[in-house]
Formats: structure tokens, sequence, C-alpha cells
């Protein structure tokens, strides 16, 4: 039990980076998979290029998007944003919107970046893309047999019989595996100057972040518990009644609005401390008060995990 309680801890610590370390992993491997299993070049000059950057981007671009659907942060801002869109907005909402949509896309470009990588590293699809491009088979071919550009296309499936055809896969190998070294070295140096900056305009210091995270957590597995508790008293009232033809008791239950408000979007404030949307709410000067959106708030990099963890912890599993 207690090594499972020290893997579980970990989790929870690093379950950020556990998380995009396991999407780089399985994303690697379906990458060998597809290009091992599913590619196979038609060997065509009409059709070498759009068969080579359907598997090299379309897949990208699918990975993308499910970057968007697994982010919690990505509901937290879609949800009921119709029903309040015909209430007028300021500027400044608008921008912090618009932050957290870069944010968001920023994280969900983790998996098409390692895709494009090791397909790049791969050279496969580059490879068949690369010879059923006019333009570039000229050039390649300039100054060897004349019959290298025709037969160029063939090359990937071992089908060219010039010698300089064949050849030119080793060229093509090498270009495709130098642009998936530039891509992940622009990418990491990326990374690296964000966290930097990001950390370094930081409102709270580093040990301060480190008890905001564990707050989350226990607000976090609380909630889940009260709700719970809540809800199955809720339903037993209910059922109970529904039987026995009575008036059930009062419950009282958020409203609406007291979800909405919890449910939205984390701003900071230097002026007031609050760690979470639900603690903003419960300390509001009047019951009335929006905790939306304040004169001073704004949205911060690196508190950007604020929004991310969700009724998913089991108390069960943390019961030390």
């Amino acid at each position: 039990m207690e090594k499972f309680q020290s893997v579980l801890n970990l989790h929870l610590k690093h379950h950020s980076a556990l998380g995009y370390g396991l999407v780089t992993l399985l994303t690697a491997g379906g990458e060998r998979v597809f290009s091992a299993a599913v590619f196979q070049c038609p060997c065509s000059a009409t059709w070498n290029l759009p068969y080579g950057l359907v598997f090299l981007l379309v897949p990208a671009l699918a990975l993308f998007l499910l970057g968007y659907v697994l982010n919690a942060r990505t509901w937290r801002l879609l949800t009921g944003c119709c029903a309040r869109g015909a209430r007028s907005r300021s500027c400044g909402a608008a921008l912090r919107d618009a932050v957290v949509c870069a944010q968001l896309s920023a994280a969900a470009a983790v998996a098409p970046l390692t895709w494009v990588s090791v397909a790049l590293l791969g050279g496969a699809f580059y490879e068949c893309a690369a010879t059923g491009t006019g333009p570039l088979a000229r050039r390649l071919c300039r100054g060897r047999d004349p019959t290298c550009e025709a037969q160029l296309p063939g090359a990937p499936c071992g089908q060219a019989q010039a010698s300089d055809a064949q050849a030119l896969l080793k060229e093509l190998k090498a270009q495709s595996q130098v642009l998936g070294w530039i891509l992940i070295a622009v990418v990491i140096i990326f990374l690296l100057i964000f966290t930097s900056v990001s950390r370094c305009l930081s409102p709270v210091s580093f040990l301060q972040l480190k008890f905001w995270k564990i707050y989350l957590e226990q607000e976090q597995q609380i909630l889940k518990t009260q709700a719970t508790e809540h809800a199955t008293e809720l339903a037993k009232e209910n059922i109970k009644c529904f039987f026995e033809g009575s008036h059930p008791k009062e419950h009282n239950t958020p409203t609406i609005k007291d979800w909405q408000q919890i449910s939205s979007l984390y701003t900071f404030n230097p002026k007031e401390q609050y760690y979470s949307m639900l603690h903003k709410y419960v300390n509001r000067k009047e019951k009335s008060h929006s905790i939306r959106s304040n004169e001073g708030d704004a949205v911060i990099p690196v508190l950007g995990f604020v929004d991310t963890p969700g009724m998913n912890i089991s108390p069960e599993l943390c019961p030390y």
C-alpha cells in the first residue's frame, strides 16, 4: 500500500509532465507502427506528393484537434458560451479568452509536433512526397542520368533502374532527418524560453506555487466527496417521495448562476489572493456580485494549472 501511495503521489505531483511524456511516447510509437504497417508509397508521379503529405500532416491535424478535446480548459471555456454570447463582453474578457486559446493551442501542439518530428526522422513520408514533386525532382536530377527525373517517383519502391535515382533516396532521407532534428531543436528552444519567461513573470514564489497545487488537489478531492454525498441524499429523497407520494424536503443546492461562476476560467488579481474560482466565490463581498471579470484580473500562463484539475480524483485512493 505504501508503494502504491508513493506512485500515486508521484502522479499527482507530476501529472502534467507524465501526461505529456506519455502522449509523446504513444505518438512516436503510433507513427512507427503506421509507417511500417499502413504506409505504402504508390510510387506514382501523380500520387506520391499528396499521399506522402496526407500521411505526414493529416494525423498531425487529428492529434492537434484531439489535444483540444482532451483539455479540460477547452470545455471550461466553451461550456455555456453560446448562452452567454448575447450579453456584451468587455475587451479585457475577450483578450483573456484569446490568451487562454493560445495556451490551449500550445498544449495541443505537443502530439502533432511529435508526430511530424518522428515521421521526418524516419524519412519514408518525406521521400515519397519529395519524389512526386516536379520542381524538386528537376533540381535533384540536374546533371545526372537523363532518365533520372522520370524514374525518380518509382525509387521509394525500388523500381528505378537508373542508379542516380536510387542514390537520391539517401539524399532525400538525409534532408528529412535534418529537418526533423531542426524541428525538435526549435520546439525545445521555444519551450525553454516560454517556460523561463512565464516563471520569471510569475506573481507568486516557487514555494507558494507548490502550496497552490496542494490546495487544488485537496479542494478537488473534498469537492467530489461533498458533491457525491449531496447528490446521493437528493436522489434518495426524490426516489423516496416518488414511491410514497409525498413532497420532498428542501435541499440547499447551488443555483445555475453559482455553478457558472465557479466553472469559469481562473483569473489572477494581485489585490486578492484566491487559489481557485471556488475560493474566490465563497469570499465575494456580496451574494449578487459576479466574480468572473473584475478590474485588474489577468490570465497568468504559469497559473494555467488552476483550470486543469477536474473532479476525477477518487478519495478512496488517498486514505492517508
